[in-house]
C-alpha cells in the first residue's frame, strides 16, 4: 500500500497572482504529477517530486487552503490557509513605494515615460479601493513621502525636484537641481533624503538647504530610501548586476553594505520587529524578501514585477484591517493581515 500523501508546509503563506509557491511534504507525487488547488483554482505545477512541488497561483484564486491529489487520488490539504493578493488598482505605473495617509488612502504614481505629461499624474485609493484621480501637477512623479504633519511630498525625475503637495494636489516647489531625483525619505528630525539615481544622496534640512549626504554606484532604475529603527538610512539601487547590495548610511553619512547578493531590489519598508522588507529577486525567489537585524533572509510574499511596498496599518473605524500594499509596474495589491509568520507592521505614515 501506497503512502498517503503529506504536506508539511507551504513556503510562503502570501503570494500574488502568478507568483510561485513550493509545497513540502511526504508522497506527493507517484509517477503521474500531482494537482494542486488553491480553494477552487487549479495551481499550475512548475516542479513536481514526492517531496517537493513548486506552483503557480493563477489569476482570479481566492486565499484558501492547498489541496494536493496526487495521481491516485488520494489527497493531502494543508493545514494553514495561503494568502493570495488582490488587485486594488491597475493602469498606474509606480516607480517607488505608494504611501498612505493617516486615514488608511493610498497615494500612487502613474509616473510615464521620461519627459511624459500625463493627463493625471497621482492617483488617490481610498480605503473603500475607490480610485480617483487626485493631481496632475507633477511630470514623471517618482518617490512619495510623508512629512510628519501628514503633508506629502514627491519629487519628479524629469525635473530633478522636489514638491510639496496641497490637499487640492496642487504643488510648490521645495528644492531642485537633485539630478534625476527618485526616491525619498523622512528622518525622525524632519529632514528630508532624496536619491538622485546617477548616484547621490541628497539631504535637505528644515531651512531648505541641500546638501550632498553620500555617493553611491548610478542605478538603472531608481534609488528606493527608508530610515530603519536604528536611525540609518538604507538604500537600494538596482543595476545591471544580480549580485545587487542593500546600502545602510549612518546620519554621519557613512555607508556600508548591509547585505548582498539581491536581483533588481527596489522598495524598502520595516515591520516592528526591525525586519527590513524589500522587492527583489533572492536564491531564485522573487517577491517580497525579508531580511532580519541579523541579515538572515526567506522570501515572504511570492510576486513578480514588483517595484514598492507599504504597510497598511488598520485605521480606526475604518472598513479594512491592516495590510500590506504591494506595487507592481501597473498595479497595486492588498494582501491581508496578518499574514502567518509576519510580524506587525510599523506605522506606515508619520
Amino acid at each position: 500500500m501506497s503512502a498517503l500523501p503529506h504536506i508539511d508546509r507551504i513556503d510562503p503563506l502570501a503570494v500574488l497572482p502568478g507568483g510561485e509557491v513550493r509545497i513540502h511534504g511526504r508522497a506527493l507525487m507517484d509517477q503521474i504529477p500531482s494537482q494542486v488547488r488553491v480553494g477552487a483554482s487549479l495551481a499550475p505545477l512548475i516542479v513536481a517530486s514526492p517531496s517537493l512541488l513548486v506552483a503557480r497561483i493563477a489569476e482570479g484564486a481566492d486565499s484558501a487552503l492547498i489541496e494536493v491529489r496526487n495521481a491516485s487520488g488520494e489527497e493531502a490539504f494543508s493545514s494553514q490557509e495561503i494568502r493570495v493578493g488582490v488587485l486594488i488598482a491597475d493602469n498606474l505605473h509606480p516607480v517607488c513605494n505608494p504611501v498612505l495617509d493617516a486615514e488608511g488612502n493610498i497615494f500612487v504614481t502613474l509616473s510615464g515615460s521620461r519627459g511624459q505629461k500625463t493627463p493625471v499624474s497621482l492617483f488617490k485609493v481610498d480605503t473603500n479601493f475607490t480610485v480617483k484621480p487626485w493631481s496632475s501637477a507633477i511630470t514623471n512623479p517618482s518617490g512619495l513621502a510623508f512629512d510628519r504633519e501628514g503633508t506629502l511630498f514627491c519629487s519628479s525625475r524629469h525635473t530633478g525636484s522636489v514638491f510639496r503637495l496641497a490637499a487640492d494636489g496642487e504643488a510648490d516647489l521645495v528644492a531642485e537641481g537633485l539630478g534625476i531625483a527618485t526616491g525619498i525619505a523622512f528622518d525622525s528630525a524632519g529632514d528630508l533624503f532624496v536619491g538622485d539615481r546617477s548616484g547621490t544622496i541628497f539631504k535637505i534640512d528644515r531651512h531648505h538647504r541641500t546638501f550632498v549626504f553620500a555617493t553611491l554606484e548610478p542605478s538603472i532604475a531608481a534609488y528606493h530610501l527608508a530610515f530603519g529603527p536604528d536611525g540609518n538610512l538604507y538604500v537600494t539601487g538596482p543595476s545591471t548586476s544580480s549580485h545587487d547590495s542593500i546600502w545602510r548610511i549612518t546620519p554621519e553619512g557613512v555607508v556600508s553594505s548591509f547585505f548582498e547578493g539581491l536581483g533588481r531590489p527596489q522598495g524598502l519598508a520595516f515591520d516592528i520587529e526591525g525586519n527590513l522588507h524589500v522587492v527583489a529577486s533572492h536564491g531564485g525567489r522573487r517577491g517580497l524578501i525579508r531580511i532580519s537585524p541579523q541579515g538572515q533572509a526567506e522570501c515572504v510574499v511570492s510576486g513578480n514585477s514588483l517595484v514598492g511596498v507599504a504597510f497598511a496599518p488598520a485605521v480606526r473605524g475604518g472598513p479594512h484591517a491592516a495590510a500590506l500594499i504591494l506595487a507592481a509596474h501597473t498595479s497595486l495589491f492588498h494582501v491581508g493581515w496578518p499574514v502567518p509568520g509576519l510580524p506587525l507592521p510599523i506605522s506606515a505614515h508619520p
